[in-house]
């Protein structure tokens, strides 16, 4: 075992992916594995002894053992925990591993490995949300995520509609629907494309006296799976240097920090506040006048805080700033 040890060992540092602080990182290496990432696995088949170890052929092809090599690569004896243990870092630990870098520790809730079919209209509210388990009912939610065809075109040029030859890439889409199937639609075309996505979800207040338009009947559970849904397609549309930014109340921030955490591991998260209401509100006893910007990034040196930092902007103020910084944007409404 040591000699496929020490091989696999100097093979892996081979990429400069699987290196933080000049060391091998266990969890990204597993991570990636259980990806299939491609340029991992070509590294493993370069070595003929990592090959026979985790590699199978069956009938002249090649099957990638992920849980004989995740268990390798958990071994003790496979790059040890000691050189990184407690290193600059304050948090919570399991087993001498920080839980924020554990893919063992996620959110969890009711329905999470589910689709939720419901949108977010006034007849959606009404109804019986359905959830499709993504294990017992993967025929259903193919049929649901299938792009759509998209019908009733109109198209307009400075004010005045126009007729309709083509759709073009630089087109800026409106499209009016259930927001889950129009990304799964948009992804066909836009899959890797877009710089900026802002989305104004639904705030699941804790009053259900509240006028506010969007289908606001969400239990917790029934929110997380809506908001998880919908925040898995859009990473799919963004550049490797797209941000993502997401508003959102004092009612699912901690919740909603959480889950993006978890869906965007590479990326950063920064919460800016923004005071939307400053004479408040007593109803509770609490005056509540701020809301949160999250901002979800693979770079913070993309992010000009200086800018972010002003008082005097307001959310719109924020957003228009990015989308003439990245050039594209899509609203999910």
């Amino acid at each position: 075992m040591s000699n496929a040890l020490q091989t696999l060992t100097q093979l892996l540092k081979k990429d400069q992916r699987l290196i933080i602080d000049d060391h091998l990182a266990k969890n990204k290496i597993i991570e990636l594995a259980l990806k299939f990432d491609k340029e991992l696995l070509k590294l493993l088949l370069s070595s003929p002894e990592i090959k026979k170890t985790f590699f199978q052929e069956v009938e002249n092809i090649l099957v990638f053992d992920k849980i004989k090599f995740q268990s390798f690569v958990s071994n003790k004896q496979f790059l040890p925990d000691s050189f990184t243990k407690y290193k600059n870092k304050i948090g919570l630990t399991a087993n001498d591993n920080y839980l924020s870098d554990s893919k063992e520790v996620v959110l969890a809730w009711p329905y999470k490995d589910c689709i939720l079919e419901g949108g977010q209209t006034k007849e959606d509210a009404k109804r019986q949300e359905i959830f499709w388990n993504e294990t017992l009912a993967p025929d259903e939610i193919d049929r649901l995520l299938t792009p759509k065809v998209l019908t009733n075109f109109q198209k307009y040029d400075c004010g005045k509609e126009v007729p309709i030859n083509d759709i073009l890439p630089n087109d800026n889409l409106i499209i009016k629907g259930n927001n889950l199937l129009s990304l799964y639609s948009l992804k066909e075309r836009y899959q890797g494309k877009i710089k900026l996505i802002y989305i104004d979800p639904p705030y699941n207040p804790d009053s259900k006296s509240n006028t506010f338009v969007y289908n606001n009947g969400f239990n917790e559970s029934t929110w997380l799976t809506f908001m998880k849904n919908r925040l898995e397609v859009a990473k799919k549309l963004l550049t490797p240097d797209g941000c993502l930014i997401v508003a959102i109340d004092k009612n699912e921030q901690v919740e909603l920090t959480v889950l993006l955490k978890e869906l965007f591991r590479n990326y950063e998260i920064h919460v800016i506040t923004i005071v939307h209401n400053p004479k408040g509100t007593q109803a509770t006893g609490f005056s509540y006048i701020h809301e949160y910007a999250i901002f979800v990034v693979p770079d913070n040196k993309l992010i000009n805080k200086k800018k972010l930092i002003l008082n005097d902007k307001t959310s719109w103020e924020l957003i228009k700033f990015h989308s003439e910084r990245w050039r594209e944007i899509v609203f999910i409404p």
